[in-house]
């Protein structure tokens, strides 16, 4: 079940909780990608807060919202960039978009092997995808206060083997938002804190959100299709003899 996009834009921009993820997620999303020049980059779900440090270098930015939760305008002031689609149809072409990231779309998907499927055939080859969901063992998600308290939590392994049966090759993962999900003064004063520990002793803290950076991977023609008899060399036919 998606959230409605307004209830996401509150929490992102009105709030000082969302605020302070919207911070910590995309600071990890540039880290990871610091250069998106001369490329298409677009995002699925709620992906606004993460895209707009590549407004002002990439050639293109989409932000491609699911029908069910809504779309609203952005990015503000400037020409709008987001588009209202459906979860499994995307108005890209196949093998347009070099950045893609999903965020606030996998967890709340009625159809994730459809939704794979479709962030698969819109990455170029070469092209990477970034998938951020929240995590079974943190805290986030197991309050209804954050949007991340919504829909099906993952842990590393179960996001990345659903990844690779959806021909996605994880490269880098990455746990993060370590700070507790409160809106209490002493958490919101320590959140850097937490978060400089949590990096520093993440196999012992758990992140709230877990982020897995994948990249295409290009499916041939399955042996059935490249052998029709595989015995028929084990068994040959005898050599017609002249008359």
């Amino acid at each position: 079940m998606h959230l409605d996009v307004q209830a996401l834009r509150n929490f992102y921009y009105r709030s000082t909780l969302g605020r302070a993820a919207q911070s910590v997620i995309r600071g990890e999303v540039e880290r990871l990608w610091p250069d998106a020049r001369r490329q298409t980059v677009a995002g699925f779900g709620f992906p606004a807060p993460l895209l707009r440090p590549y407004l002002g270098q990439a050639h293109r930015v989409v932000a491609l919202m699911p029908a069910p939760q809504g779309v609203m305008a952005w990015p503000a002031g400037l020409p709008n960039v987001s588009v209202l689609c459906e979860e499994t149809l995307w108005p890209l072409d196949t093998g347009a978009v070099d950045k893609l990231v999903l965020m606030h779309g996998l967890e709340t998907c009625e159809q994730p092997s459809a939704l794979l499927e479709e962030a698969w055939r819109v990455l170029a080859p070469g092209g990477r995808a970034l998938f951020i969901v929240p995590s079974r063992g943190g805290l986030w998600a197991r309050s209804d206060r954050t949007p991340f308290g919504y829909g099906r939590p993952y842990t590393m392994r179960q996001l990345e083997d659903q990844l690779a049966r959806h021909a996605f090759v994880s490269e880098r993962q990455v746990s993060t938002l370590y700070q507790p999900p409160s809106t209490r003064r002493f958490w919101r004063r320590t959140a850097p804190m937490w978060e400089a520990l949590g990096m520093r002793f993440s196999m012992v803290l758990g992140g709230g959100v877990l982020m897995v950076e994948a990249t295409k991977r290009v499916r041939g023609p399955g042996l059935r299709e490249a052998v029709r008899k595989p015995l028929g060399v084990l068994n040959p036919r005898p050599e017609a003899k002249p008359v």
